[in-house]
């Protein structure tokens, strides 16, 4: 095999072709007629035993050509690459072929590859770094959601009021027409937290159970379902059954019950500890992606659009794999959302562009630091696999080839250079709401909507039971 013609393009791409001579193609020839000649019905000979000279005479003699330049194409791309020294992301695509009198193959490749870096300031950038102040006001926050956690569902004697769960049965019309998803029996409804659409909720405050009721609502003009989008909705209500929260009391009893401390005033200092350290990684966590941030825009690099998609699989295999932990598969998430799945990766693909950048600049920083990774480091990272997946550590091996460890020690590494020689400042000083100007939503897979009343039971709902869409992926936290 030879290569020729190599060509850099833009976007971090390069062609180039390969040429195999006679003998490597008419060898590919053979396994082509090999595999193809059982399918190929000739006169006079049984199915798959026809010659592939016959069939040649029949059906033109590049009957084969495709499916042997198929046959060699790994092998020529794998010479290419290697040949050339490339360093290829994503797939390849073969672009063009062609076979010469003399019978040797010519094939044209295009390929991403890792793009070139050129390394801008990654020492001692400056980032706001949050200041860590734990206010009473926090510690009876989180003392608040324990109590509630902790809360007791009764029954309450007593019209519905905000904050109870009411179980209800309900039929929505439009037109006095049912429609899809506008029917349940025994749902239930946390009052006052949104969850149906505007008005549904309030109408249901005040209600005795055993009472019906008929109550009319307006969906929202950008209403996932189009075609309910502004239409007025008459829902016929029967208030089944009505639960409410019974709070403990915050005493020493409580602080007993749900922790290790015989003193409520001992259980608040540990809460203060822990929401301190909470704070304070998170502080941290925000600091050194800013700062990494920065170093990426002090970076030139033409990342290629594969590498962004490669990035961008990764997080919808580990949004699905999430979303399956909870029982609810991607797919029907966007139904529900009302999102297409194009929608969704375009949603997502800042972050998969800033996921590729921080890749592209941890490996320079990599190289131009000259980090090493030692067969310690390795063995201790295989190890800790195995630990976070209980799986034996030979399995571990098999499926993670050495060489992604050593490069995710390194990035490790390179961030940590980063970070060291990073320079704390303040924030910048809240501005009066007024005075902000609008700032872009913050990035979600999929804007969250009010919903219609969904075919959902809940015989016996927690206190909490406020059906939500499912969360988006965390912004990416610094190693």
């Amino acid at each position: 095999m030879i290569v020729k013609n190599l060509e850099k393009k833009e976007k971090s791409t390069v062609s180039f072709d390969v040429l195999c001579d006679a003998a490597e193609f008419e060898k590919a020839l053979n396994a082509a007629y090999r595999k193809n000649k059982s399918k190929i019905f000739v006169q006079g000979f049984r199915k798959g035993k026809a010659p592939r000279m016959i069939i040649e005479g029949l059906y033109g003699k590049d009957v084969f050509y495709e499916d042997a330049a198929d046959e060699l194409a790994p092998e020529a791309f794998r010479f290419g690459v290697e040949q050339e020294g490339l360093r290829t992301v994503g797939s390849p695509a073969i672009t063009d072929f062609s076979v010469s009198d003399d019978k040797e193959l010519t094939m044209s490749f295009m390929t991403a590859v890792w793009p070139e870096v050129t390394l801008g300031e990654y020492k001692g950038i400056s980032a706001p770094k949050a200041k860590v102040e734990i206010t009473d006001e926090k510690v009876d926050e989180e003392l608040e959601r324990v109590r509630r956690r902790n809360a007791r569902i009764v029954t309450a004697e007593r019209p519905a009021q905000d904050g109870d769960t009411a179980i209800i049965d309900y039929l929505g019309t439009v037109d006095g027409v049912p429609f899809d998803g506008g029917k349940d029996e025994n749902h239930g409804l946390v009052l006052g937290s949104g969850t149906f659409i505007p008005g549904f909720e309030e109408q249901v405050i005040g209600m005795s159970v055993g009472e019906e009721k008929d109550l009319t609502v307006t969906f929202p003009e950008d209403y996932h379902g189009k075609e309910l989008a502004g239409k007025e909705a008459v829902f016929h209500v029967k208030l089944n059954d009505l639960k409410e929260e019974i709070m403990p009391d915050l005493d020493d009893e409580f602080a007993k019950d749900v922790s290790e401390f015989d003193t409520l005033a001992e259980y608040r200092e540990a809460i203060r500890g822990r929401v301190e350290t909470v704070e304070k990684d998170n502080a941290e966590s925000d600091f050194q992606n800013a700062l990494i941030e920065k170093a990426c825009e002090n970076m030139t690099a033409d990342i290629p659009d594969a590498m962004v998609e490669d990035h961008l699989d990764s997080m919808v295999r580990e949004y699905d794999q999430n979303m399956q932990a909870s029982g609810l598969s991607l797919e029907t998430y966007l139904q529900y959302m009302g999102q297409t799945m194009d929608a969704f990766r375009g949603s997502m693909r800042p972050m998969a562009e800033r996921r590729a950048k921080t890749e592209v600049l941890l490996d320079k920083i990599a190289e131009v630091e000259a980090i090493e990774v030692t067969e310690q480091e390795i063995d201790e990272e295989y190890e800790k696999a195995a630990d976070n997946y209980q799986v034996d550590l030979e399995v571990v091996k098999k499926a993670v080839h050495v060489s992604a460890i050593e490069g995710d020690i390194k990035s490790r590494k390179a961030a940590q250079i980063v970070f060291d020689n990073g320079v704390a400042t303040e924030p910048e000083a809240e501005q009066p709401a007024e005075e902000k100007a609008e700032e872009p939503a913050a990035e979600k897979p999929a804007k969250k909507t009010r919903k219609a009343p969904a075919k959902k039971k809940a015989k016996e709902p927690e206190a909490s039971e406020a059906p939500e869409a499912a969360e988006a992926p965390a912004e990416d936290k610094a190693e």
